[in-house]
């Protein structure tokens, strides 16, 4: 059998049960949330919790969905996770945020960047920190500059007036 085609011979598939229930969580926490939102009368038809509840019900209906596939084997199968590419984007998401308050957007972001290119299997960390880092700046610009937008700022970011 092809990587691509379904499996029917396998028991449920254990990731998408659980991935099925982190949408029905995300679903939960999304409804609760807004209804705790304090609506004055005259938005009380069609107001801002419509938009989270036509969110929330798409969510559930994707969680459903996973679970009816997961069960009936649809997904196809999979070798052996490789989680070495995991470890690095989420080591890059923590360092950005150790980095956040003490080096500034651009190169919190840059590290991120490249940590997830070698994550993906794209070059060394000397070059993709660097480049990762001049992309960061350029966001960072545009943002706090252009828009007029708060974000963290580091010694790179306080160069510019």
């Amino acid at each position: 059998m092809s990587s691509g085609e379904p499996n029917l011979s396998r028991r449920p598939d254990g990731a998408a049960l659980v991935i099925a229930v982190i949408l029905a969580a995300i679903a939960a926490v999304i409804i609760w949330q807004t209804g705790q939102m304090r609506i004055p009368p005259v938005q009380a038809r069609v107001g801002p919790t419509v938009f989270p509840y036509i969110i929330a019900a798409g969510l559930l209906v994707l969680a459903a969905a996973t679970v009816v596939s997961a069960l009936r084997g649809s997904f196809p199968a999979r070798d052996n996770d490789n989680y070495v590419p995991i470890f690095w984007i989420v080591g890059g998401l923590v360092a950005q945020l150790l980095l956040l308050s003490v080096a500034g957007f651009a190169v919190a972001t840059g590290v991120l960047f490249a940590f997830t290119a070698k994550g993906f299997g794209r070059g060394p960390l000397w070059k993709t920190i660097p480049v990762g880092i001049v992309f960061a700046f350029i966001v960072w610009f545009a943002f706090a500059k252009g828009l007029q937008l708060s974000l963290p700022s580091g010694p790179l970011e306080r160069l510019i007036p």
